[in-house]
């Protein structure tokens, strides 16, 4: 088949791509590159205004008095250029509502060219899109990336870019997006909750992972266990970064001799990954309920990771507390309980490493995951 896959913000779509063209499948990527992390793309679309330091300054002050954004502006006409000439794939599978990453109202304009002009398109719930945050926004998490922003209401100027998706216009767009597409794919429990009673839903494919690519290390912890604290400084107060902050610190200081901390910040993904590799625990979230790209590929490492793993989760895949992944919580006494408890428990890191690769192996395997996708998109 003849597949165009749009969006790209974790390396899912470049390992679903991988598994596909193993298939004998045709595969066009179309995508941003995702900012700093610069993840590989077929066709990049991305904008050139903030690289100039001067148009930077004019485009934030247009943003900021007229609410209209020349970044995203741009996007949407390098974007219909080329998306008017990608016609007649049999398949098109979109990374979110936005998956060009503009306005929208540009966005329905953009899809409308996809839509006419295609086959099969079909949505997937992975990331934040209108349904997700309203679902948010009513509480029915027991916490959630908006947890941040209901305990202070004075941060409502750095959530903006997420509350957006309360409004009329995304309104609009989750509606003329669900009326045209084939169907909804969501990727973890965060996303599948929310789109759980939707009526084109056709359920959760777990993430895509290149296991082939991602190999454990086999580090045998004979110098200072390595921490790996990554931030996205765009996403650290949804990923709850305070708390890991504040956990390393009294680590650091009660550790000293044990451990070793790295801190990065906006890395780039082919420098990230090497620091994965060179980790043995690796703090990702709080405010999830399962793992994320980021998680998921650390575990395919061998690597412990605190990130997602509740409840619902653990119910899901059948798995005990502890087994393969560490839960995290907005709970820094609770982090460093954990963190301790793996320190003094060495052991501990090496079992939790290997069951950890093992049920990436067992449910995330980007060759059986990418036929639940074919599956799902023939029938």
């Amino acid at each position: 088949m003849k597949i165009l896959l749009i969006g790209e913000y974790s390396n899912l779509h470049n390992s679903l791509k991988k598994g596909l063209l193993n298939l004998g499948h045709e595969v066009i990527l179309l995508g941003s590159g995702d900012g700093f992390k610069k993840y590989d793309v077929d066709i990049l679309i991305k904008s050139t205004i903030f690289e100039n330091k001067y148009l930077k300054i004019i485009a934030k002050i247009i943003d900021k008095i007229f609410k209209f954004s020349l970044n995203e502006l741009e996007i949407y006409f390098k974007s219909k250029k080329i998306i008017i000439k990608l016609a007649d794939f049999d398949i098109v599978q979109l990374i979110n509502e936005r998956p060009f990453n503009t306005s929208a109202n540009l966005e329905i304009s953009l899809l409308k060219h996809v839509f006419k002009n295609n086959k099969k398109v079909f949505l997937l719930a992975c990331g934040v899109d209108h349904k997700s945050i309203s679902y948010a926004n009513d509480k029915k998490f027991k916490y959630s990336i908006l947890t941040p922003y209901f305990e202070n209401n004075s941060l409502k100027k750095e959530y903006r870019h997420i509350l957006k998706y309360l409004d009329s216009d995304h309104s609009k767009l989750s509606n003329y997006i669900e009326q045209n597409i084939q169907g909804i794919i969501s990727s973890d429990l965060d996303y599948h909750i929310p789109y759980v009673n939707s009526k084109k839903y056709l359920g959760m494919i777990p993430n895509p992972i290149d296991i082939d690519t991602l190999n454990e290390d086999g580090k045998s912890f004979n110098q200072k266990i390595v921490i790996l604290h990554a931030i996205n400084s765009k996403n650290k107060l949804k990923k709850g970064n305070k708390f890991f902050k504040k956990s390393l610190s009294i680590i650091e200081g009660k550790y000293s001799n044990k451990v070793e901390i790295t801190r990065t910040t906006d890395q780039a993904y082919s420098e990230h990954i090497k620091n994965v590799k060179n980790c043995d625990i690796l703090l990702d979230q709080v405010y999830a309920y399962d793992q994320g790209y980021n998680a998921l590929e650390a575990m395919a490492m061998g690597k412990v990771v605190l990130t997602g793993a509740e409840k619902e989760w653990r119910e899901h895949y059948n798995i005990v507390e502890d087994y393969a992944v560490i839960n995290a919580m907005p709970d820094v006494s609770y982090l460093v309980e954990k963190l301790s408890w793996l320190i003094e428990n060495p052991e501990k890191i090496k079992m939790i490493s290997k069951n950890a690769r093992e049920f990436i192996l067992k449910y995330h395997d980007y060759n059986v995951i990418t036929k639940k996708y074919l599956k799902a998109w023939e029938n």
